[in-house]
């Protein structure tokens, strides 16, 4: 897309890079963006920077289309749900390091209070469970049950498992 371009939305509008067409217009194959999970929500899936969605299959039967999403998953939805042509601008913006705290300071500061982020080991114990004692060290395991009230549930909240992952990992693609 360029600077004056013009947009053409509906079913009528040609494939080309920046129009918005509904999925049974586009053809399988076709990469899209900017895709509508229910008719008329503008806008769901594949949606961050250089993000997109395939187009695998369409299902005249059911009027539902396939979608591979960003993440590699799969998804179903209906045909008449509207998606942009396309890949979102801004691919690679993670690539590139922050290099120093106040570029993640800045970062952090437009989106939420979640930056910096103190270890819990090295709070007083009157800020955090795992404060405290001679050395930082928890002192107790990591692991706390689900049904333990908000002060204490800190760390690895109602592990299944804990330690390194062994093995291969199944991912989306591998179980379709």
């Amino acid at each position: 897309m360029y600077t004056g371009q013009f947009i053409y939305c509906g079913r009528k509008a040609t494939l080309t890079v920046g129009n918005v067409l509904p999925l049974s217009a586009v053809p399988e194959g076709t990469i899209v963006c900017n895709v509508e999970a229910k008719v008329g929500d503008r806008g769901a899936f594949a949606r961050g920077s250089g993000a997109f969605a395939v187009v695998v299959t369409h299902d005249e039967d059911k009027g539902t289309t396939r979608l591979r999403l960003p993440s590699g998953g799969k998804k179903t939805v209906a045909s008449d749900v509207r998606a942009q042509i396309g890949v979102v601008a801004g691919g690679g913006r993670t690539d590139k390091p922050l290099l120093k705290a106040g570029n993640a300071y800045h970062k952090y500061r437009v989106k939420r209070n979640c930056w910096p982020k103190i270890r819990g080991v090295a709070k007083n114990p009157v800020e955090h469970p795992h404060g405290g004692g001679n050395h930082q060290h928890i002192g107790m395991p990591s692991t706390v049950a689900k049904d333990r009230p908000s002060g204490r549930k800190v760390g690895l909240i109602g592990a299944r498992r804990t330690g390194r992952l062994r093995g291969v990992k199944k991912t989306a693609q591998d179980k379709d």
